[in-house]
Order: structure tokens, then sequence, then C-alpha cells
């Protein structure tokens, strides 16, 4: 096996080059003048990431069980009260635990979309599994609410060697896993623009790298609540203040915690309290940005 330190120049050229930001796609105005637009997303995994590991004791199932039995009927009271539409990625494993709840969500107004099986780590899985996974996703998805999904988030953001390929089968409109900007851009594959939109993500607009724990891992809630909400706050001010996308992704069991939702609450306080704010899904501002690309 040939280390990275000694592959040739056009090794490294093609790893890097393989899936790559491509146009920037931030529009000169957002629909109705608004300067900012404002993606909010909830990760309903729920018991998928401890099924997902094999772990099938009460303990950690109860803790993806307070997701759909207490966070979720927060969250959706609290988007109801700003009029905030909003992205649910759902693991498909997760729909079909919970009966009615994806359905739940289309008819508040919200959108689902694609959030993996039951939350598997693609690199892990071989093309042909992951391409299996993800269409029974869709299809499963489709059947429980309604509404076949125009865009998916990989679970964990783990974006494998096939993932784009089987993005673009699926016709896809728009990816929401990687991080190569603060603003939606279009997606290249070795070079080639795709016509797929990305909606970026980051771990500083997450709320489990700041609030979950790990009993027998590493990670520890180091970060205070309100700590937090002076982050995302701060995001969104440069948002606004840039003309950009605020995106910010979420989980029921996370920030349906009782001192997380109070700081969710004030973050939407604040954001409300501006002028020009539109209040998108995913597929929104996808559709939106992408209305250039398809008239060139």
């Amino acid at each position: 096996m040939t280390e990275p330190w000694q592959w040739s120049e056009q090794t490294w050229r093609d790893h890097v080059n393989h899936v790559r930001a491509g146009r920037p796609l931030r529009p000169e105005s957002w629909p109705g003048g608004a300067k900012v637009a404002v993606a909010l997303s909830f990760d309903s995994d729920h018991e998928t990431l401890a099924l997902r590991e094999g772990h099938v004791l009460p303990g950690k199932l109860s803790q993806g069980e307070y997701g759909s039995r207490v966070g979720v009927p927060r969250v959706l009271k609290l988007l109801e009260r700003f009029g905030a539409p909003s992205t649910f990625f759902v693991p498909a494993v997760s729909a079909l635990l919970h009966d009615g709840e994806a359905k739940s969500y289309v008819d508040a107004g919200h959108e689902v979309a694609l959030h993996g099986w039951i939350h598997e780590s693609n690199a892990q899985l071989p093309p042909s599994a992951e391409r299996e996974l993800t269409f029974r996703a869709a299809d499963t998805l489709e059947r429980l609410t309604g509404t076949r999904p125009v865009g998916i988030r990989t679970p964990s953001w783990d974006f494998s060697e096939t993932t784009l390929p089987i993005i673009r089968e699926l016709g896809l409109a728009y990816d929401s896993s990687l991080m190569a900007d603060d603003d939606c851009y279009e997606i290249l594959a070795d070079g080639q623009p795709t016509g797929v939109v990305e909606l970026p993500v980051e771990w500083i607009r997450d709320d489990a790298p700041y609030f979950v724990m790990d009993r027998f891992g590493s990670q520890r809630p180091y970060t205070p609540p309100r700590g937090v909400l002076s982050i995302w706050r701060d995001e969104f001010d440069l948002a606004l203040a840039e003309g950009g996308l605020f995106q910010l992704t979420m989980h029921p069991h996370v920030i349906g915690h009782r001192s997380r939702i109070a700081i969710l609450t004030e973050l939407l306080e604040h954001i409300a309290s501006h002028d020009g704010v539109w209040f998108a899904t995913h597929a929104q501002v996808a559709a939106y940005v992408s209305e250039p690309v398809a008239s060139e």
C-alpha cells in the first residue's frame, strides 16, 4: 500500500477534486427582498443512533425515545409559534418506529428529507449496500409521508466515494452534508458541474458537539447553553450582514431538553426581531438558489 507521502501529484489532486465546491450560489437577494435565509433543520435520529451500533439495551434506546416523545412536540410547537418552515432529516427506521411522526412534519408545513436507513456509516458500507439502503429509505419516506424526498443529509455527514453518484441517480436537488462554504454552492464531480446544490453544514452550527454526553466515551457537554446561544447568534448576525444563509443543524433528543429549547427560543426571538428574514426549508432554499443555474 502506497503511503500518502508517496503519492504522485496526480493522485492527490484526483482525491481532492473528486467532490469539490463549484460556483457560489448566494443570490443578490432572497424572496420578497429578504436579507437573509434561515434554514433550520432537525435530524430525527431517535433510537437509530444506538441501533446502528448494535446497542439494544434500554438505556441508550431511551435517550433516542426522548427525542420523539418529548423533543419533537416541543420543537414543532416552537416552529409553529415563529412560522418557521423547517427540514426534518429522518432515518427511515426512525420513521417506521414512530408511526405518524414523519407525516406530522409534512402536515405542519415542514420538509422531510433523507438521512439514511438506520443512520448507517456510508464509508463503511459496500457501494451496493449504500445504494440499496438509500433507495429503500427514499421509498419508505415517500410511502409514509406521501411526498418523495428531494434532498439528503448523509448520516453523521459521512460522505463516501459513491455517495454523490447515488444522489445524482436518485435525482435529488440538494445535499446538506459538506462544509466548503457558509453559503450554498453547486457541487462539482471530478471538476464537472452536477446541478446538485449544497446547503453546507458545520459542527459550529450543530447542537450535538456542545450538548451530547457519552458515559463510556469522551463526549462531554463543556459549553454552557447560553454560550452556544452566543455562537449561533453571531453566526446569524454575520449571515444577515452578508446577505447569506444561516443554516442550523439540531436533534430533537438534544435540543428538545428544557435548558436547550430555551436557547433555541431566544435565538428565534433574536432572528424574528430583524426585518428581512426568510424562514425556509432546505428544499425551498435549494430551489431558489438553483434558478440561475437552470436558466444559464
